[in-house]
């Protein structure tokens, strides 16, 4: 396995760095932040005509440009660094892998054109009440009617809920855990808006009553597609803390060079030193965490279910304390609403708990390695 990024793989960091600094600077995710539908549409046509960053990892035959799971961890981390207020980890990350797991090549034909042009918003409605990413827990029902399937139930939590237009969800039949597609104006569903603690990142309730759906794969056999989906939904993660973990230390280093205490500079203090030599050890093992597990998915490894609960344990909890650690250094002025360390918090907090905290996945690395 190699663990080096190409010059090419350098250059679309380099690129979507560029564009996101243009596209996504603070003040940008601040306004988008307080609309409803979170997210600039024209932004969003942009990254798909002109970086073609939707289709980066779905294969040529669908449409996509036929990259791996490394350069969409390359973008993601980027993404996480400037707090992109867009449904891209809902679309391409959820959804869009859900569909390639299936195993259904005439749903990956339907569907994932419109993810790799950006005509389709799509989102994956897994969890319920307890919000927890377990597909022993699913409830939401399906059955057959009039040669098709109708879903009964809801679901909770689900990213960009409100607005996708193919929502991609998990529910059990007489024959077990199936996927279904469902389009977002369909008749029976309704979609609630979540007030949420991080506004970056928009979460709707949906209600199903007799809501025509469509199988996706084979009746009763989604537990295998789903699982490993759920493990690059975790490495995808990975990748987006990573970013925001680099972003919190920079500004941490950079305030800490310049605000100047008693004469000189906070950074000269021991105390911020050691704030600062900690935050780098972890924001760098982070890196090395979510790295790997990139280039394991990429691979196909057998190693993925191992390390993408290793990466998504770790990196939430580097996140979390680079955030901490920043709003600390910052003082006064990073406890207000006006200086962007309480959006990193609130990004960190809510990708902690995401798709599993970094308890739940020490104990699902911890059952899988046999222990």
């Amino acid at each position: 396995m190699n663990f080096v990024f190409t010059e090419e793989q350098d250059e679309l960091r380099k690129a979507v760095n560029r564009f996101l600094a243009e596209k996504s600077p603070e003040t940008e995710v601040r306004r988008l932040m307080e609309t409803d539908e979170g997210y600039d549409p024209s932004v969003w046509t942009q990254m798909a005509e002109q970086l073609g960053l939707q289709s980066l990892a779905i294969p040529e035959e669908f449409g996509g440009s036929g990259f791996t799971f490394v350069e969409l961890s390359i973008v993601l981390e980027e993404m996480g660094a400037a707090l992109l207020c867009a449904p891209f980890f809902s679309t391409v990350v959820l959804a869009a892998n859900a569909i390639l797991e299936s195993g259904d090549d005439t749903a990956k034909a339907e569907y994932l054109p419109g993810i790799a042009d950006g005509s389709t918003i799509a989102t994956l409605a897994l969890a319920e009440d307890n919000g927890r990413p377990e597909l022993s827990a699913v409830t939401c029902a399906a059955s057959a009617a009039d040669g098709g399937y109708v879903l009964n139930g809801h679901k909770n939590y689900v990213i960009d809920g409100h607005l996708a237009n193919l929502i991609i969800v998990a529910a059990v039949t007489d024959k077990g855990l199936s996927l279904f597609a469902v389009a977002g104006d369909a008749a029976g569903l309704t979609k609630t808006q979540l007030p949420t603690m991080d506004q970056t990142r928009k979460q709707a309730r949906l209600e199903f009553m007799n809501t025509p759906a469509r199988l996706i794969g084979t009746d009763g056999d989604a537990l295998a597609g789903l699982t490993k989906t759920l493990d690059l939904v975790a490495v995808g993660l990975a990748a987006e803390q990573v970013g925001g973990a680099q972003r919190c230390l920079d500004a941490s280093v950079d305030y800490a060079k310049n605000r100047i205490q008693f004469g000189r500079p906070i950074g000269s203090f021991q105390a911020i030193k050691h704030k600062c030599a900690d935050m780098l050890l972890e924001v760098e093992s982070a890196k090395s965490a979510a790295y790997y597990a990139s280039f394991a998915a990429a691979e196909d490894s057998d190693e993925l279910p191992v390390v993408a609960s290793l990466a998504k344990s770790y990196c939430s909890e580097a996140y979390f304390h680079a955030a901490a650690e920043n709003i600390q250094i910052h003082g006064g002025i990073g406890f207000t609403w006006e200086h962007p360390a309480h959006l990193y918090f609130k990004r960190a907090k809510s990708s902690e708990l995401l798709f599993g905290d970094p308890t739940y996945h020490r104990e699902q690395l911890a059952q899988r390695i046999g222990l």
